[in-house]
């Protein structure tokens, strides 16, 4: 695995095989793919998933856990996708885009961008294809399906999961901006991500193990979240998030 700062370059021998068929049965397509996410398990997990590139085609040049080492990493390394996590430290998937915004536009060799989260919130989904990226897929996709959703982003597909596509339509269906939300906006995108799991019903400890954090830090955006929004326990919380069609 390599160290999120620096990028990995080293290229299987072989010749790669396409998304679903091993041993080049595509022709040796490959792809070489930045991964950005904050979790190192997470990375390591991707790796080890579609990494193979004789098998997958899928070779992966470098990582990055927060927004300065994304950007240091995808303009030093050029890969031709970089699959992107929305919420990360240093002012998230967004600020990631909002500065490669030129790597976006090259027309010799594009930059693109799918996103990967766990999160399936519209404003999400919506924030990150506003700002440049090709698709947006949850943590939920199977490595096959991954494999393919960055072949089809190379080639300047969009890509989503089942329903997202749904909001992406409805957003750019209207001309009018979305109404802001001023007490949503004092959260971080972290506290957001835990306010929904617990709006869901999720307990400390599944809210720890889906973002990879520690049960005092789930209890420590939960109080922050309280704070905010000045609500006195998870019950108002849940029904704060329902009005506002966020669970």
């Amino acid at each position: 695995m390599s160290d999120p700062t620096e990028a990995n370059s080293t290229a299987g021998s072989a010749e790669a095989a396409g998304p679903g068929e091993p041993g080049g049965g595509t022709g040796g397509r490959r792809v070489r793919v930045v991964l950005v996410d904050d979790h190192r398990m997470f990375r390591t997990g991707v790796q080890a998933e579609i990494g193979q590139t004789e098998q997958t085609g899928v070779e992966v040049v470098g990582e990055a856990a927060d927004v300065d080492q994304a950007v240091t990493v995808i303009t030093a390394t050029r890969p031709e996708v970089v699959l992107l996590d929305v919420h990360l430290p240093g002012g998230g998937g967004v600020e990631v885009l909002r500065r490669c915004a030129p790597l976006m536009a090259d027309a010799e060799q594009p930059v693109r961008f799918l996103a990967l989260s766990v999160s399936d919130a519209a404003e999400d989904v919506i924030g990150v294809i506003r700002g440049g990226a090709r698709g947006y897929v949850t943590k939920t996709i199977t490595g096959t399906d991954l494999v393919d959703s960055v072949f089809r982003v190379q080639e300047g597909d969009a890509v989503f999961s089942p329903r997202l596509a749904g909001f992406v339509l409805d957003a750019f269906a209207s001309t009018d901006a979305p109404p802001v939300d001023e007490d949503l906006d004092r959260l971080t995108q972290r506290e957001r991500e835990v306010l929904r799991l617990i709006a869901r019903g999720y307990a400390y400890k599944e809210i720890a193990k889906q973002l990879f954090i520690s049960v005092k830090t789930v209890e420590s955006h939960v109080s922050a979240v309280l704070r905010k929004l000045q609500l006195s326990n998870r019950h108002e919380l849940t029904r704060w998030a329902t009005a506002r069609r966020l669970v």
